[in-house]
């Protein structure tokens, strides 16, 4: 069962080396580069999910994003992750799995949905408390919105929120597709991180990343390339990021992450594969420097907007 686990700022419980060196998410140090389990469920079975995550671990990430929705994400987890491995799980509610619809999931936005979604990723977790749960809106950024009985009220959510966390089922709140508002608004309930659609092609956040980093929050981008919804732009598409791998013997995905964690020093990282070559790769984007010509080259890529409405 997923638990805590000690380790030092440079190294974590098991004594491998923190890729992209030491963040803080929800009171906690852990690695920046993350792992995203979302691509987990696609033909993906128990013993591959597993063994994956055991890799994952080796490596040196101790930090695992999830969400019940994810399909059998959940359940790799429980299997694969040790107490001794010290891996901070991070889990989302806010939409529930809906197999077999062209996107498989729906929203579930209501104070009870919530409650019910933290219950049942309790359960698929074998855990008795997560420390860290992020409430999924549709305020801002690519994906769909709330319509009719499922536009909730933040401060009825936020208010089912924190008393899950009063009773220790979840440990801290995150908060996921919020706009700069929204997140001022939030503040007073204790934030312990933001995940937005943001990447070096994608910046219409750049003034919640700095509000984030003013506060102490983790900054934990989705779709930190791009391009995961047709319409968006993609990182790799660009041709100075495209020329910056070149120079540097990397590749175009890896300049893209490496980007991001020179961000600012509370963006943490929740690349999702499930091939063990591209884990590699994103675990070695943590270790790659860019230079003050290099970065100004690539922040010099113009940024367009990534709030595309689906459905």
């Amino acid at each position: 069962m997923p638990s805590t686990g000690t380790s030092s700022p440079e190294t974590t419980a098991t004594g491998a080396p923190r890729p992209g060196g030491p963040g803080l998410l929800a009171g906690r140090t852990v690695s920046r580069v993350g792992y995203g389990a979302m691509q987990l469920r696609e033909n993906t079975d128990l013993a591959t999910g597993v063994a994956m995550l055991r890799r994952v671990v080796e490596l040196g990430v101790d930090h695992i994003d999830t969400a019940e929705f994810y399909g059998p994400a959940n359940e790799f987890i429980r299997e694969a992750i040790r107490p001794e491995d010290g891996v901070l799980v991070a889990s989302k509610v806010g939409a529930d799995p809906d197999p077999g619809a062209p996107v498989p999931l729906r929203l579930a936005q209501r104070p009870e949905e919530l409650r019910a979604s933290v219950e049942a990723n309790l359960k698929s977790l074998g855990m008795d408390r997560i420390p860290l749960v992020n409430l999924r809106r549709t305020d801002a950024g690519p994906g769909v919105r709330a319509k009719g009985d499922q536009v909730v009220d933040l401060d009825d959510q936020l208010a089912t929120m924190v008393a899950l966390r009063d009773e220790g089922k979840i440990g801290a709140i995150g908060l996921s597709g919020v706009s700069l508002d929204v997140l001022r608004r939030a503040l007073p309930a204790g934030i312990a991180c933001v995940q937005n659609a943001y990447s070096l092609v994608s910046r219409d956040d750049d003034e919640i990343l700095a509000l984030c980093t003013a506060e102490g929050i983790a900054w934990v981008p989705f779709f930190p390339l791009g391009g995961d919804i047709p319409g968006l732009p993609k990182v790799t598409d660009e041709q100075v990021v495209l020329d910056v791998a070149a120079s540097l013997g990397s590749t175009p995905m890896q300049v893209g992450l490496a980007w991001l964690l020179h961000r600012a020093p509370n963006v943490l990282l929740i690349p999702g594969t499930s091939n063990a070559d591209h884990l590699q790769a994103n675990v070695d984007a943590g270790a790659i420097q860019l230079d003050a010509e290099t970065l100004a080259a690539l922040n010099a890529v113009p940024s367009r907007s990534g709030n595309i409405v689906l459905g």
